[in-house]
This record gives structure tokens, sequence and C-alpha cells, in this order.
């Protein structure tokens, strides 16, 4: 449950001012943990929320301008050998070759 900074500043003052925590979590409806947590937040950034972290972007291991480079090079290329070259494993290669639109290449239908 989130709380907006105005109710945390409330109950931390509300508890600092000589409450007990049993009044605190009758009042405010919190445990003594999201009190202290509140408290070192407060302490170590200046305010009672935590700052939001960004949003870790992975890091591809396979270039995509790699990969067509090795694809254009050898076109017949097999992907356990695009596996072995850029040192990951074949179901690696297959998900970039279909995020990248590249399809295997396509049989001739027998008449």
């Amino acid at each position: 449950m989130a709380y907006d900074e105005k109710y945390r500043v409330q109950a931390v003052s509300y508890k600092d001012s000589g409450h007990t925590f049993k009044e605190l979590k009758e009042a405010f409806k919190i445990t003594n943990w999201t009190y202290y947590q509140w408290k070192k937040n407060k302490e170590a950034t200046g305010y009672y929320i935590p700052p939001k972290t960004q949003k870790a972007t992975r890091n591809r291991k396979i270039n995509s301008e790699e990969l067509l480079l090795a694809i254009k090079e050898r076109p017949d290329v097999y992907l356990r050998e695009l596996a072995e070259i850029f040192n990951c494993s074949i179901t690696a290669i297959h998900k970039r070759l279909n995020q990248l639109k590249i399809t295997l290449k396509k049989r001739s239908s027998p008449i």
C-alpha cells in the first residue's frame, strides 16, 4: 500500500511526540517496521518516500548489426553455427532473428 508524503510525516511526528507503537498502529494502521523504514529513508535521502529507481534495461547479448552482417556473409549458416559465433544458445539466436523479422528459408512445395 502506498502512502503519500503528508501521511508519512504525520505518522512519524505522531510517534515522535511520545505515542507508543500500539497507538501508532491504531491511529495510522502501520507497523513499527514501516515506521522505522520511513525514518531510515528520511535520514538517508531527506524524504520519507524512497527515490524511484530507473527501470533496468536488459543488455542484449546479440548485436543486431553483427548478426545481420554474419548472415549476409554466409546466408546458408545454421543457427548452431551462429550460436557458436556469438557465444550464446541456439534459442537466443532464433528469438533474436524473430525480433528482426528474419525467417527461415522457404522450401518450394512439391507439385
